[in-house]
């Protein structure tokens, strides 16, 4: 089997590993459209329209949880089961899964899948792939495995048998950071677990799985390899911890002094809004579920959890966003431009010039992309509130999932819109923009420099 060669009318000749990652993703989700279609998919047995299908099937694949349909009531039991497999190819990466199916075969991985895999999620060998591959899918079904046990103590109880459907169901959809739930079949409307919003087990597993699944395979690989000794990880993976507990500390304590007085905390005691403020300010980076009200945001509130979904979590893990490694990279080279020094270090360590660059254009590219949208659907939409509108669309590109019940009146072409964000907020922008883009050979001719005032 040969996934990786295409043929040209004029050369033959491999698909990039940009390529090939964006195509994979594009199939996957195309395959899920058709299966969700099918009349047996849904619980009345009628045929879903195609647009809400593929929006479905994009949103389950890019693991970010905006539906068209309250997903339990909606669909049957096959429809469930197709959207859980779409979130879970997605959250672990097609690449993941080609992977899998070579090993189980017992194929050697090529060296075009060892790269693309490296490229993937932050390896740093082509001989450790096979042993990262291990990792990642023993891994994540051991996390998904205990969190569903855990889960089977609220569940159980309370929907009986299918309490263990319902378990499994989440914790997937937790720890790939997918943001899907059942529980509108129980209560029959958009509610995601704002009926566990006092229930220890949920409030807190929950966010437990979105975080490990939010750190990314390799950083789990290091710190054990490392034996949790933090002197001794990869600077990413330093990086990546220090920012991952700054945003979750730092946006636990803000969510608890906005929204102290919101409605949805009406009766809690201090524990019970710390527990909810945790829950916030996890699932916004980049899980989509909800244990409070969202409608009944502060203002601040509302800026904060924008701004959490905006940055995400880890590269190379089942989160979205920009990431926190981009972010951490634009604010030391801030800092460094505002000291005036040429080199950005972190730690004993200095950055390339190249990847601030990089970071710098991610950062501004994500930020155009939303606001375009934003400003495009606000004239398609003209009914539409300014501040649902820009909430879904960060949460579309930043795979969140987190919604204000916006995208079940939308507009066809508002959708599309949406589709076009959430394929791209998981693929990712770089990824997308080498994947269209034609290598150039670089001329040896520069340009004379020049100078610009800025600030």
């Amino acid at each position: 089997m040969e996934i990786t060669k295409v043929k040209n009318t004029k050369k033959g000749h491999r698909l990039t590993v940009w390529r090939y990652l964006a195509l994979g993703y594009f199939i996957i989700i195309l395959l899920g459209s058709i299966l969700l279609i099918l009349p047996f998919a849904t619980k009345d047995g009628q045929k879903t329209n195609y647009l809400n299908a593929l929006f479905t099937a994009t949103s389950a694949s890019c693991v970010t949880g905006l539906v068209p349909y309250d997903t339990g009531i909606h669909w049957s039991t096959f429809g469930q089961i197709v959207i859980l497999l779409l979130i879970q190819m997605g959250g672990l990466g097609f690449t993941t899964f080609v992977s899998i199916v070579f090993l189980f075969a017992r194929r050697e991985l090529g060296v075009q899948e060892r790269k693309v895999v490296m490229q993937s999620y932050g390896g740093q060998s082509y001989r450790g792939i096979g042993t990262l591959i291990k990792r990642i899918m023993i891994g994540s079904l051991l996390i998904e495995f205990i969190g569903a046990s855990l889960l089977c103590i609220s569940f159980v109880p309370k929907f009986g048998g299918m309490g263990v459907y319902y378990a499994v169901f989440h914790s997937v959809s937790a720890f790939c950071n997918a943001g899907f739930d059942l529980m509108g079949a129980e209560y029959g409307e958009f509610v995601s677990l704002t009926h566990f919003a006092t229930d220890p087990v949920v409030s807190l597993v929950i966010p437990v799985l979105i975080i490990l699944g939010g750190l990314g395979f390799c950083v789990w690989g290091d710190v054990i390899d490392c034996k949790f000794n933090f002197k001794k990880f990869r600077l990413f993976t330093q990086v990546v911890l220090i920012m991952t507990a700054v945003l979750l500390v730092g946006g636990t304590g803000l969510f608890l002094l906005f929204e102290r007085n919101n409605p949805s905390y009406a009766g809690y005691h201090f524990g019970q809004k710390l527990m909810c403020s945790f829950f916030n300010a996890a699932t916004a980076r980049t899980a989509g579920f909800a244990s409070t009200s969202l409608d009944t945001l502060s203002d601040s509130g509302f800026l904060l959890m924008l701004v959490l979904m905006f940055i995400g979590g880890s590269s190379g893990s089942t989160a979205g966003g920009i990431k926190v490694s981009t972010f951490a990279v634009i604010v030391m080279g801030m800092l460094a431009a505002f000291r005036g020094r040429k080199d950005v270090n972190i730690g004993r360590k200095r950055l390339e010039p190249e990847l601030v660059a990089q970071a710098l254009a991610i950062f501004a590219a994500y930020l155009m992309l939303a606001l375009t949208a934003t400003v495009v659907i606000c004239a398609i939409e003209p009914e539409g509130q300014f501040k649902e509108i820009l909430f879904e669309t960060v949460s579309a590109i930043g795979t969140v999932g987190l919604s204000v019940s916006l995208t079940p009146s939308l507009t066809i072409a508002s959708k599309i819109i949406l589709i076009v964000l959430m394929y791209t907020g998981r693929v990712g922008i770089l990824t997308l923009a080498l994947a269209l883009g034609k290598k150039r050979s670089s001329n040896a001719v520069r340009k004379p420099a020049e100078s610009l005032f800025i600030g």
